[in-house]
């Protein structure tokens, strides 16, 4: 170069890139060009200062093409299209009501059917944005009109709607599968037990706090439930539950890779649709374009992150970052407090494939080192448990936001924050157990790798 910066540009290029990132993401513009933005910038004053060659940069259509080329990325259009399916076909809604009507003879039945409903649709679906915004349509009306109480009405449908952030088959867990570079399946398989003890958790506490406080859940009259339907119930949970077992059981036990299982679901989500009347070609217009604009603004952030993450390497931040969480006080203890730390914070401010393409990839190298290659699916999990509390935590859960958005005026701002912070605290204690005892999530995935002849894809 004819000119070189008077000040020493890995020391200062490196934590300039990353303030820059800061504070173009709080600045509210689209995420995806915040990264490919910056990484242009960024590359281009590492050129001028001598940081980066010219042909370093020229790797990047090389990495794209890699990602165009990555086949377990296929599965999230697929999930993706199977819960869209799924959510507008009036599956869900039907089986509320039948949860609904059978357990209402229960007090607080109405919160403890969100519960069981929002974890089949948690595994359905796997979009927490799709499961709360339907229960909180369908339900929240139902429970204000029982005379629940509105914290735990609200309370409980958030808490149950983040379910999908954990239980499998979960988009999050697919794209943390990806960035980490370990199996999907295996993931799907260690995440299982926690996000079936998460949705338990819930469910116990909806019964004792009915049971402490009657006045928060009161029993419904016998005239306003009419028969038991236990045929109709049979009915509404059949569908989705067979696919869920379908799905899950070809991935666990070795039939299909997740993006072969995401298909199979996909298409089983049309013929049930098409079997309860709610398939038509105007319906099936309106999943595709709901898909499409899911897929291409993951991929389109996914792009972002590898231009950024590409120059940040160039210009030595990778190895900043590792030696600053290689070198905290504690060591493997210290470096998983301070990383669910960040995740939990980021979860306030934006959503989890944001994370997963910025903050994963640096928290990997010293993952690593410190917890070694086969802790990876137990921080997986961590971290998409971690990322279920964060989406629930007054005062910027997305989860929150989305059920203001369909809540009725009566229900305050309020009443909602005030719901979600116990099962905020439910939430930290199951992951602080899983961190306490890594069993919970090994243990399927070592008795399936024992079942099976080889790995997952």
């Amino acid at each position: 170069m004819g000119w070189v910066l008077s000040f020493d540009p890995s020391a200062v290029l490196a934590p300039g890139m990353f303030l820059a990132l800061i504070v173009t993401l709080l600045s509210g513009f689209p995420v995806a060009f915040c990264l490919g933005g910056i990484g242009v910038i960024f590359a281009l004053f590492g050129m001028l200062s001598g940081e980066i060659e010219p042909q370093f940069v020229s790797a990047l259509p090389q990495r794209i093409l890699g990602i165009m080329g990555n086949f377990t990325l296929l599965a999230i259009p697929a999930f993706v299209f199977m819960g869209s399916m799924l959510e507008s076909s009036g599956i869900a809604e039907r089986l509320l009501e039948s949860m609904g009507r059978v357990l209402g003879r229960v007090r607080g039945g109405l919160a403890l059917a969100v519960v069981l409903v929002g974890s089949l649709l948690a595994a359905t679906t796997g979009v927490v944005a799709a499961t709360v915004t339907t229960m909180g349509m369908i339900s929240l009306p139902a429970m204000l009109k029982a005379g629940y109480d509105k914290t735990l009405a609200t309370g409980v449908i958030v808490a149950s709607g983040t379910l999908g952030q954990i239980i499998p088959p979960s988009i999050v867990l697919v794209v943390l599968g990806d960035q980490l570079g370990i199996s999907v399946g295996d993931l799907f398989m260690g995440a299982l037990l926690p996000g079936l003890l998460i949705a338990a958790v819930f469910a116990i506490y909806v019964l004792v706090i009915s049971a402490l406080k009657p006045e928060l859940a009161p029993q419904l009259p016998q005239a306003e439930l009419g028969a038991t339907q236990p045929l109709q119930l049979v009915q509404s949970m059949l569908p989705p539950l067979s696919l869920i077992l379908i799905v899950l059981g070809s991935i666990f036990f070795g039939i299909a890779t997740p993006t072969e299982a995401g298909v199979i679901g996909a298409v089983g989500a049309i013929l049930l649709a098409a079997l309860n009347g709610g398939f038509s070609r105007k319906q099936l217009s309106k999943v595709c374009e709901s898909t499409m604009r899911t897929t291409a603004m993951v991929m389109a952030i996914l792009l972002g992150s590898t231009a950024f993450s590409l120059v940040f390497r160039g210009i030595g931040g990778d190895q900043l970052i590792a030696d600053v969480l290689l070198n905290l006080p504690g060591g493997r203890v210290g470096f998983l407090v301070f990383s669910m730390l960040i995740i939990f914070l980021l979860g306030f401010f934006i959503d989890f494939f944001e994370i997963a393409f910025i903050a994963v990839p640096l928290l990997l190298p010293a993952a690593r080192q410190l917890l070694g290659p086969d802790a990876l699916i137990w921080f997986g999990v961590m971290i998409g448990a971690n990322l279920q509390t964060s989406f629930l935590t007054p005062p910027f859960g997305f989860a929150l936001f989305y059920l203001r958005g369909v809540a009725p005026k009566e229900v305050k701002t309020r009443d909602i924050y005030r719901g979600a912070l116990p099962f905020v605290g439910l939430q930290v204690a199951v992951l602080t157990l899983i961190i306490a005892v890594p069993g919970l999530v090994d243990w399927l995935p070592r008795l399936t790798a024992a079942m099976t002849p080889g790995p997952l894809a």
